[in-house]
């Protein structure tokens, strides 16, 4: 097959590790940054364009599309989808998910348990925002951050109306959050893979820090998960109409928490806790796909 991987730096462990192990299997492979893309979007003959010359067909684009660039990268995805390339993770899907507020209403709708979360425009409902989440400590979140960006722990009340006031003055959505305090800064990244999880770790954040991101300097094991937890993943990938997920979990003692779904996550952290080559799993997934002729609805 002829497959392309959108991504904004072919050096990234997870743009190499996939390029490595399609062209062992035998495929071509192309890395192409879509911010320098151009298309024309032509009913009778719609194309892609790459610094200077016309894209050929490909059978298979696996997009890695960092948030900075949700946008652009899945207008170009679309576009893709539109020739008929099949898309590891569709563009509507990916949308969707980099959308925090959307996909915790999604998840809320299908019954899926999630965090105690508040959203709210006006700063006249700080004070009872606060108290919807169960009150301090709790966590502020940007809507559109991400690896741990944007995510703040307020552990007094004065100190959680000082955090959400000064991100309503910097114009941006928040989401409030209660804090989960058995979860002891650990989470569960579970891999899903066309429907089933095919690894799991858990991360444990730094002394002093909550936030578990390995990017933040939080470690990672891997970790044996409950069949609730299994299936909670499961159906939080297919809720959003994620192929490939990474779906996070807290351990609360209520049940599992999903806290987020990540469409683009991040190979190096959990293959190297695992052993597992999960970038395998992933090029032979999308050869069972594209060989049954499986593209995605287009979204526009």
């Amino acid at each position: 097959m002829n497959i392309v991987i959108l991504s904004c730096d072919s050096t990234l462990y997870s743009c190499r590790r996939l390029r490595a192990a399609a062209e062992r299997r035998g495929h071509r492979v192309e890395v192409i940054d879509p911010l320098s893309c151009y298309m024309n979007i032509n009913p009778a003959a719609p194309t892609i364009h790459y610094r200077g010359r016309q894209l050929a067909c490909y059978d298979a684009v696996i997009p890695r599309i960092g948030s900075a660039i949700t946008f652009y990268g899945s207008a170009v995805l679309r576009q893709f989808e539109l020739l008929g390339c099949y898309s590891l993770n569709e563009s509507a899907a990916i949308t969707r998910a980099r959308d925090k507020l959307h996909s915790l209403q999604l998840l809320a709708r299908q019954g899926i348990d999630l965090p105690i979360t508040g959203f709210a425009h006006s700063p006249d409902d700080t004070g009872d925002l606060i108290e919807l989440v169960g009150g301090a400590p709790l966590v502020v979140k940007l809507v559109e951050g991400t690896q741990g960006i944007g995510v703040v722990l307020a552990e007094t009340r004065q100190a959680a109306e000082s955090v959400i006031d000064a991100f309503r003055g910097l114009k941006a959505h928040i989401l409030v959050q209660e804090y989960v305090r058995e979860a002891q800064g650990r989470d569960i990244r579970c891999l899903v893979i066309g429907g089933q999880v095919v690894a799991a770790i858990e991360r444990q954040a730094k002394a002093g820090e909550f936030r578990s991101n390995l990017h933040r300097g939080g470690t990672a094991r891997k970790v044996s998960i409950t069949a609730q937890e299994r299936a909670v993943a499961i159906k939080a990938a297919a809720t959003l109409g994620l192929d490939i997920a990474g779906v996070d979990i807290l351990r609360a003692d209520r049940g599992p928490l999903v806290m987020e779904v990540n469409a683009s996550p991040g190979l190096e952290g959990i293959e190297t806790a695992t052993g597992l080559d999960i970038a395998e799993m992933m090029i032979a997934y999308i050869e069972q796909r594209a060989a049954r002729g499986i593209c995605p609805e287009i979204t526009l």
